[in-house]
C-alpha cells in the first residue's frame, strides 16, 4: 500500500524545478545559477508553488561555492512575529564567516522588537568588507511590518550584503527603485520553466526512461511540480512512454491524471482517507476515522510520513499531520471531482468534531466551508467569551469575515459578537449599531439560547460603556455580569470567575478615570488576583495596565513595576499592539518622565502613540497626548507640548464625562501658552472654562503661572492660597511640588527670602521620595535652587540633580532651533517627506511613488514621530529646519501645505 509512495520520496527530492545532477543528483541549471550570481545587490525569484525556487537558491549556494558566506533564513508560513524573524536572521548570519565575527548575538525580550534588531544589524554590519548574502526563503509569508523592517535593512545596508530573496508573490518592497537603478536581478515564472534538457535530467536521475520527453515537457509547460508528479507517477510504471503520452491539457489537468496515478496505485482506505481528509489543514487520526467511517488512520497517516510522501508530523508525538500545501490542493480538486457531494458533509462533520473537542476557530471554519451559518454563529457565540477572554481579538475579527454581511444582522447572538469586534477596533458607533440590533433581537433566540445571548450583549455593553468611560453604565453591567457569575446555574459553567474578573478590572479601570482611587485600586487588584488563579493572562495583563495608571498617583517605583509587567505579559502573549498595552506604555513613560529622564521616556512614549487608538479608548488617548506634552514642556519644547495638549483637549469630547486627566490637561495647555507669551490665549482658554472647573487645584496652579509670566505675584499667591490651604485639593499628591515651587518663585519676587526658602523646602520634601524633578523642569527657577543649596536644605542631592537637569537642557540646541530627528529617517520615509510640502492628498502620493495608501500613511506617521511633530505642516517646516527639505520660496508655504 506503501510501497508506491515510499518509491517517490527520492524523486520528490530531487524535484522542485531547480534539481541538479552531480554527486547529489541535482539538475544542473547554468542559464539561471549565472544570473543568481551576479553581482546585482538583490536577486528575486518570484513565482508560484512548486515552480523550484527553493531548490534553485539552495543549488547555487552549492555549486557557486559560498555557502560560507550565505546565511539562509526559511519564513514560516504565515510568520507574523517580527522578532522571531529577525532573530532566525541574526542566528543564519552568525553562521556565516563574516557574520560571526560581526553580528552580536542576541535573544527575545520585551523590549527587542523587528525594528531595533534591525537597527542593531546595520550597525553591526557597517565594517563589513567582504560579499555576504542574505537569502529568504518565502518572503511572502511576512507580516506587513517585518517587510519594512526588511525594506529598511535592504535600503540601508553596506555594499557588501546582498540579498536573495524566494517568493511565490510580488511583495511591496520599493525593489522597482533598485530595477530602475540596475540593481535587481530577477528570475520569474516563465526563466524556471523546465528545458526538455533539465527535464530529461531530471527523469533520468528518477530512474524513469522516457525516449520522448519533449512532448511531456510541452504539456506541462515545463512546469517543475508538474514535472517532478510526472516523475513520481512513471516510476516503476510498465509502460512510461504510454503514461506520458497521454498526458494533456493545462497545469491543472496534468496535475489531476497524476494524482489519479498516484491514487490508483493506493488500495481504497487509503485514497479514501487522503481524499477525503484533504478538507483539513491538520488531521489525527480520529478525525480520519470520522470522514472516511473507518479505523487505523493514525497508522495509516504515519506510515505515509515516514515514507515522505506529501505528510508531514507536526508534534512529536506524530499524531498530528498536515499535507504538503500543493499535495493539499491536488487532492481537494481531486475530492470534488469525485464525490462532490460529499464534500459539504465532510466540512459540517468535521466542525461538530473540532466544536465537540475544543477547537472552536476551526469548528468555526470548516461551517462556513459548509456554508452551514447557524453551526457557525453558535459555535463562535459559545466560545466568544473565552476567546475574547484569551486576547483573541484579531482571531475574532477574521472569523466574522467569514460570515455573510446579511448573517451579521440576521443573528442576534451574532450581531452581538460583531458589536464587540466593532467596538475593540475602535468603531463604537458601528458597535453601538449592531449592539442594538441584537438587543432587538433577543426575543427570536431559542429558550435554550436566550442566556448565552443575554451574556453576549452584557459582556459588549460592559466594553462599550468602559471604552466611553461611562462609569454609571460600567457599574450596572459589571453588577449584572457579577450577578451571572454567582447565580445557581451560570449560564456557562466554568465562566464564572472570568466574569467576575472582568467585571472587576472593568469597574477599577472607569473609577480610575474618575479619581475614586480607593475603590479602583480594590477593584483592579481583586480581577488581577482572580485572573491569576483561574490563568487568564489577558485579563491579568489589562488589570495590571490600569493598576500601574492608579500606582502612578501614589509611588513611582510600584507604577513602573505594574507599567513594565503589563508590558512584559503582552510581549510574551503577543498583545504588544493592543490599545491596553499602550496604557502601559504611557504609565513606564510617565515615571521615567516626571523623575527627569525624558530620552528614556520618549520610545515609551511613541510606542504607547503606535498602539491606542483614540477611538477605542479616548482615555488613554488623552492620557498619551497629555503625557507627550509633558515631556515637551519638561525639554523646554513649548509649540511641540501646546500641539499635543490641544490635541488631548480635542479628544475630551468622546469621553462620556470628563475625567480627570482632562483637567489636567487644560491645566498644562494654560501653561504651554503662558510660556510661549500668548498670554491673551491663555485666558481666553481659562475664561471659557465653567466656574466649577477655574476652581479645581489643577487649573489654580496654571493660573498661577500665568500670572508670574505676567509679572503680578502677588496675584500668584492669591490663585494658590485655596491650593495650599487644602480648599481646592489636587488630585494628583504628586503634584503638590507644582504650587509649593509656584509659591517660592512669588514670594521670592516679592522680596520675602525666607518665605521662598520655606516654600521652596517644603516642594522639595514632596519631589524628594519618588524623585520628581518635573516640576522643577516646567517652572525653572535655578537661581532659587543655588541660593538654597547654600542654606540648611535638607536636600543637597536632589539639588543638585535639578540643576544638572537644567543645566543640560540650556546647553542643548535651543528649543526653537532645528534638533535632530528622534531616529533616522529611512528612504522610504524620506520620499514621502518630499511629497507632503505639495497639494497632494495621500493617495495621490501613493500613486506618485506606486505604493498603497495605507503605505503612504504608514510612512507619514513614522515621520511624525521621528521628527516629534503631529501635523503635517509642522513636519514640512521641521524638516526645512533640518535642511532634509529644501528651504520655502514662499513664506508660510509649510501652512499650506497642511
Amino acid at each position: 500500500m506503501i510501497g508506491a509512495m515510499e518509491s517517490a520520496a527520492g524523486v520528490d527530492a530531487i524535484g522542485g524545478g531547480a534539481a541538479g545532477r552531480g554527486a547529489a543528483g541535482v539538475v544542473s541549471r547554468p542559464r539561471l545559477l549565472g544570473r543568481l550570481g551576479a553581482q546585482a545587490r538583490v536577486s528575486l525569484v518570484a513565482a508560484s508553488p512548486g515552480s523550484g525556487k527553493t531548490v534553485l537558491v539552495r543549488s547555487w549556494i552549492s555549486g557557486a561555492g559560498v555557502a560560507g558566506s550565505a546565511a539562509w533564513v526559511p519564513a514560516g508560513r504565515g510568520e507574523r512575529d517580527p522578532q522571531q524573524f529577525w532573530l532566525s536572521v541574526l542566528a543564519a548570519l552568525r553562521q556565516t564567516a563574516a557574520g560571526s565575527a560581526l553580528v552580536r548575538k542576541l535573544t527575545a525580550a520585551p523590549d527587542l522588537d523587528g525594528w531595533v534588531i534591525t537597527e542593531r544589524l546595520l550597525e553591526d554590519l557597517a565594517p563589513l568588507d567582504d560579499p555576504l548574502w542574505l537569502v529568504v526563503d518565502d518572503v511572502h509569508e511576512l507580516g506587513s511590518e517585518t517587510l519594512r523592517q526588511l525594506e529598511l535593512l535592504i535600503m540601508r545596508a553596506p555594499p557588501g550584503l546582498r540579498f536573495v530573496l524566494a517568493t511565490r508573490h510580488d511583495v511591496r518592497l520599493g525593489l522597482h527603485r533598485l530595477r530602475l537603478e540596475g540593481g535587481l536581478a530577477e528570475i520569474r515564472e516563465p526563466d524556471l520553466r523546465f528545458t526538455v534538457v533539465e527535464a530529461r535530467e531530471l527523469f533520468a536521475a528518477a530512474g524513469v526512461d522516457l525516449s520522448e520527453v519533449a512532448p511531456l515537457v510541452e504539456r506541462t509547460e515545463g512546469w517543475a511540480a508538474g514535472l517532478r508528479l510526472a516523475a513520481l507517477s512513471l516510476a516503476g510504471h510498465p509502460d512510461p512512454g504510454r503514461l506520458a503520452a497521454e498526458f494533456s491539457g493545462t497545469e491543472r489537468t496534468v496535475a489531476d491524471y497524476l494524482l489519479a496515478e498516484v491514487l490508483d496505485r493506493q488500495d481504497e482506505k487509503v485514497r479514501l482517507l487522503l481524499l477525503r481528509t484533504s478538507i483539513l489543514d491538520r488531521v489525527n487520526g480520529e478525525l480520519a476515522d470520522l470522514l472516511t467511517g473507518d479505523s487505523g488512520g493514525e497508522r495509516v497517516l504515519q506510515d505515509l510520513e515516514a515514507a515522505n510522501a506529501f505528510v508531514v508530523a507536526l508534534d512529536t508525538g506524530r499524531s498530528w499531520f498536515r499535507y504538503h500545501h500543493l499535495f493539499a490542493d491536488l487532492l481537494q480538486l481531486q475530492l470534488r471531482r469525485t464525490e462532490p457531494d460529499q464534500v459539504t458533509g465532510l466540512h459540517q462533520a468535521a466542525a461538530r468534531w473540532f466544536a465537540g473537542h475544543g477547537y472552536p476557530v476551526e469548528a468555526i471554519h470548516h461551517a462556513q466551508a459548509a456554508q452551514d451559518w447557524g453551526l457557525g454563529a453558535r459555535v463562535l457565540a459559545d466560545h466568544w467569551p473565552g476567546l475574547y477572554l484569551d486576547g483573541q481579538a484579531a482571531g475574532i475579527h477574521e472569523l466574522l469575515a467569514g460570515f455573510p454581511a446579511g448573517q451579521l444582522v440576521a443573528d442576534a447572538e451574532l450581531a452581538a459578537v460583531t458589536a464587540g469586534d466593532e467596538a475593540a477596533s475602535g468603531s463604537l458607533e458601528a458597535a453601538e449599531r449592531y449592539l442594538g440590533l441584537a438587543e432587538r433581537g433577543l426575543a427570536s433566540v431559542p429558550d435554550g439560547r436566550q442566556g448565552q445571548a443575554q451574556l453576549l450583549v452584557g459582556m459588549v455593553r460592559l466594553l462599550l460603556a468602559r471604552y466611553r468611560g461611562d462609569r454609571p453604565a460600567v457599574a450596572e453591567q459589571a453588577q449584572r455580569l457579577q450577578a451571572a457569575a454567582e447565580a445557581p446555574e451560570p449560564v456557562r459553567p466554568g465562566l464564572g470567575e472570568e466574569l467576575r474578573a472582568l467585571a472587576l478590572i472593568s469597574l477599577g479601570s472607569t473609577e480610575l478615570w474618575a479619581a475614586r482611587f480607593e475603590e479602583a485600586e480594590r477593584n483592579l487588584e481583586q480581577g488581577i488576583a482572580l485572573a491569576r488563579r483561574i490563568g487568564r493572562p489577558y485579563l491579568e495583563f489589562t488589570g495590571l495596565a490600569y493598576a500601574a495608571a492608579i500606582a502612578f498617583y501614589r509611588s513611582f517605583a510600584l507604577a513602573l513595576e505594574r507599567g513594565r509587567q503589563a508590558a512584559e505579559l503582552a510581549e510574551r502573549h503577543g498583545w504588544a499592539d493592543e490599545p491596553t498595552a499602550g496604557t502601559a506604555y504611557t504609565m513606564v513613560g510617565a515615571v521615567l518622565a516626571w523623575r527627569g529622564r525624558p530620552e528614556e521616556a520618549d520610545p515609551w512614549v511613541q510606542r504607547a502613540e503606535r498602539t491606542i487608538r483614540v477611538e477605542a479608548d479616548p482615555a488613554a488617548g488623552i492620557g498619551v497626548q497629555y503625557l507627550r506634552g509633558t515631556l515637551e514642556l519638561a525639554r523646554g519644547r513649548d509649540a511641540d507640548a501646546l500641539a499635543a495638549f490641544q490635541a488631548a483637549d480635542r479628544m475630551a469630547g468622546l469621553l462620556a464625562a470628563p475625567d480627570l486627566l482632562v483637567h489636567g490637561n487644560r491645566s498644562f495647555l494654560v501653561l504651554a501658552l503662558a510660556r510661549l507669551g500668548e498670554i491673551e490665549r491663555a485666558e481666553q482658554a481659562i475664561a471659557g472654562m465653567d466656574a466649577q472647573e477655574r476652581e479645581r487645584g489643577e487649573l489654580r496652579m496654571a493660573l498661577a503661572a500665568l500670572r508670574l509670566a505676567q509679572d503680578d505675584p502677588r496675584a500668584a499667591i492669591a490663585a494658590l492660597a485655596p491650593v495650599l490651604d487644602g480648599s481646592a485639593p489636587l488630585v494628583w499628591p504628586g503634584w503638590q511640588a507644582q504650587p509649593l515651587l509656584l509659591e517660592a518663585i512669588a514670594r521670592d519676587a516679592l522680596g520675602d527670602e525666607g518665605a521662598a526658602a520655606s516654600a521652596l523646602e517644603r516642594a522639595l520634601d514632596v519631589a524628594e521620595p519618588d524623585g520628581a524633578l518635573t516640576a522643577f523642569l516646567l517652572h525653572p527657577a535655578p537661581g532659587l535652587l543655588q541660593r538654597q543649596a547654600r542654606q540648611r536644605t535638607a536636600h543637597p542631592a536632589l539639588i543638585a540633580d535639578i540643576l544638572s537637569v537644567l543645566a543640560g537642557r540650556r546647553s542643548a540646541p535651543p528649543p526653537a532651533g532645528p534638533r535632530p530627528p528622534l531616529e533616522p529617517l529611512s528612504d522610504s520615509e524620506i520620499r514621502v517627506l518630499r511629497y507632503l510640502p505639495t497639494n497632494l492628498t495621500g493617495p495621490e502620493i501613493a500613486a506618485e511613488l506606486y505604493v498603497s495608501h495605507n503605505t503612504v500613511k504608514t510612512h507619514t506617521r513614522n515621520l511624525y514621530t521621528k521628527l516629534g511633530t503631529h501635523r503635517r505642516a509642522e513636519a514640512v517646516a521641521r524638516a526645512r529646519a533640518l535642511g532634509l527639505l529644501a528651504p520655502s520660496p514662499h513664506r508660510g508655504d509649510a501652512t499650506r501645505a497642511g
